[in-house]
């Protein structure tokens, strides 16, 4: 624990939160309020890009998004670059309590669709499980927004994360980053763009519309990502 804190003081030991092919768009925006209450360094946004903002209540402002177009490059991501497990958030038989804290180092969570959890492809990827432990009989499991608040939120105990300043009743805000804007949500690089444009016409569908238009176009297409 104390060689955590020691980490996340420097710097060292980060969450970053992998969405993968959200079913409600809207999740994203509630995903990401949580996110900036729990020290979430970056959202990764794998698959579909056109999710909503709706819920974040101006927290994207302060969040680094990314959008990949596979898994695959998701995780070599966040191996190769970023160096973190990756640790998924389901109900497996060999899924640890999230209340036993068993991180290492920065990890990245992927939290699965709302209604099917997380795939195959998707468990493969990751290097271990955790579940929240549940105490009363009325539900077979949690919204993704209230689960993925519960697991960063033990992250970042167990990192040791220092806690936000408060004014009265409320946690204190911090400025909007300088020049911040939907553009910086997300860094596709060219090759990722074409890469989705060849994928979606393989698959015969748009992940999302080009300005209104099916003309070929030199854009990242970071101004699409959100949604109102």
């Amino acid at each position: 624990m104390a060689a955590a804190a020691a980490a996340a003081a420097s710097g060292a030991v980060e969450s970053i939160v992998v969405v993968h092919n959200v079913a409600k768009r809207h999740n994203v925006g509630t995903l990401a309020r949580s996110a900036t209450a729990f020290g979430v360094a970056e959202v990764v946004v794998v698959g579909r890009r056109d999710v909503s903002a709706f819920g974040s209540h101006g927290s994207t402002s302060h969040l680094r998004f990314r959008h990949f177009t596979s898994l695959a490059t998701a995780c070599a991501y966040l191996k190769d670059e970023r160096g973190c497990d990756i640790c998924g958030v389901e109900i497996t038989d060999d899924a640890m309590p999230v209340t036993a804290h068993p991180f290492r180092r920065s990890t990245a969570f992927l939290f699965g669709n709302e209604g099917t959890g997380l795939s195959q492809k998707e468990c493969e990827v990751c290097d271990f499980f955790v579940y929240i432990p549940q105490y009363g009989g009325g539900t077979a499991s949690l919204n993704v927004t209230v689960a993925a608040s519960i697991v960063l939120h033990h992250f970042a105990v167990w990192a040791g994360f220092p806690e936000r300043g408060r004014e009265g009743n409320k946690f204190v805000v911090a400025d909007k980053p300088q020049g911040q804007s939907r553009g910086l949500y997300c860094s596709d690089s060219i090759e990722d763009v074409i890469e989705e444009r060849k994928t979606r016409r393989e698959n015969a569908c748009d992940i999302f519309e080009e300005n209104g238009s099916s003309l070929t176009q030199e854009s990242n297409g970071l101004d699409t990502m959100f949604t109102d």
